[in-house]
């Protein structure tokens, strides 16, 4: 398919990092998004040494006053967004915790970041994605979206409403030609998984780019779902 221009939230590590490597290898050009200069600095010139097309752009999503100027900065390195992946997300302190023992400040700032800056760089970029008549929003979800663990509760709500956030902008952008996914990708062998499990044995959990696969299919075929669904990766087939 001809190449996409990509904005990836949360693309200096795990998932983010796999999927920018995966689609610049097919010819899509990536903007991956994160905090940390030096490790986003490492994964965009991992993607330039292999032919790809890439740019990193620091920003905290949950800074209200870095969306607009991110907006405006990826499409001015690539070019207008025709997908915008949501990967961003925090679990709030570790070791998790139970709802009574979290403080009511770091709830708020676990859905600035899970949920809020999703919302804000949606509303920044899928303007432009309604005026063309196309564009995909994929929101990287849980299954703490649809089931309720013990200590998970923090990340869990912002990720049960993220999922509702994503049917509703399915709802009111289906006549406008943007098609918009929730994504489960399941376990994974990440910094994350590790922080919120550490007990757990990584060799038994699958590796980002196995899972950034399976992503890239949904990426590049995505009518094969309909808009507003939930997509769980592991049940994706070539």
């Amino acid at each position: 398919m001809e190449g996409k221009n990509v904005l990836i939230t949360g693309g200096s590590q795990g998932l983010g990092r796999a999927l920018g490597r995966s689609l610049a290898r097919r010819g899509h050009r990536v903007v991956l998004v994160a905090r940390g200069q030096e490790a986003l600095d490492r994964v965009v010139q991992e993607i330039r040494e292999e032919g790809g097309v890439a740019h990193g752009v620091v920003a905290d999503l949950g800074d209200q006053e870095a969306i607009y100027p991110l907006a405006g900065q990826a499409a001015a390195l690539i070019g207008p967004i025709e997908v915008l992946v949501h990967n961003a997300s925090t679990l709030g302190p570790t070791p998790l915790r139970l709802l009574m023992d979290t403080e009511c400040e770091d709830l708020l700032h676990t859905l600035e970041v899970n949920l809020v800056g999703p919302f804000r760089l949606t509303k920044a970029l899928a303007g432009h994605m309604a005026l063309v008549g196309r564009g995909l929003v994929l929101h990287v979800s849980s299954d703490a979206a649809i089931q309720a663990y013990p200590r998970w509760g923090a990340y869990g709500v912002s990720k049960a409403a993220l999922d509702h956030l994503s049917r509703t902008w399915a709802a009111e952008l289906a006549e406008a030609g943007v098609r918009v996914l929730a994504i489960d990708p399941g376990e994974m062998d990440t910094a994350m998984h590790q922080a919120a499990m550490p007990e757990a044995d990584r060799t038994q959990l699958p590796d980002p780019i196995q899972v950034a696969a399976r992503l890239v299919q949904v990426i590049e075929a995505p009518a094969r779902w309909p808009s507003g669904g939930r997509v769980v990766l592991s049940e994706v087939r070539s």
